[in-house]
């Protein structure tokens, strides 16, 4: 019985995370967010300290595409693997900002899942 509600649990969050790609792959950032993060979400980049919340999160993407962002050129996921609760995927995310510089990143994104949602979520970059 206990296989079959994991099994179930990990066929959810890999639904939901080929959702996220497909949004990320279009360069849709917010809908992403405003769909799949739990409302305690904690989001961390490398070793930085992590940012708490839905709504701040959200809001602090807003402002990068708002204050920073050109032009989105792509985001390509290239594996993933589902485990109980978590999730793990590598991915290219290429981006023009407005000061002429072209951000290319090279992560591993590594995340905890809670009822449906990304409840902590931590990118490690190359």
């Amino acid at each position: 019985m206990e296989n079959t509600t994991l099994n179930s649990v990990e066929t959810a969050i890999e639904n939901n995370l080929k959702h996220i790609h497909e949004l990320l792959a279009k360069g849709e950032f917010i809908e992403a967010m405003e769909t799949y993060l739990h409302e305690e979400v904690e989001l961390r980049e490398a070793n930085d300290a992590p940012k708490k919340g839905k709504a701040f999160n959200v809001k602090f993407e807003q402002d990068f595409i708002d204050n920073q962002l050109s032009e989105f050129v792509r985001y390509d996921v290239n594996n993933y693997a589902v485990k109980g609760n978590n999730s793990f995927y590598d991915a290219v995310m290429e981006l023009k900002l407005k000061d002429g510089s072209t951000m290319l990143s090279e992560q591993t994104v590594v995340t905890e899942w809670r009822d449906g949602k990304i409840y902590r979520e931590r990118y490690y970059h190359a």
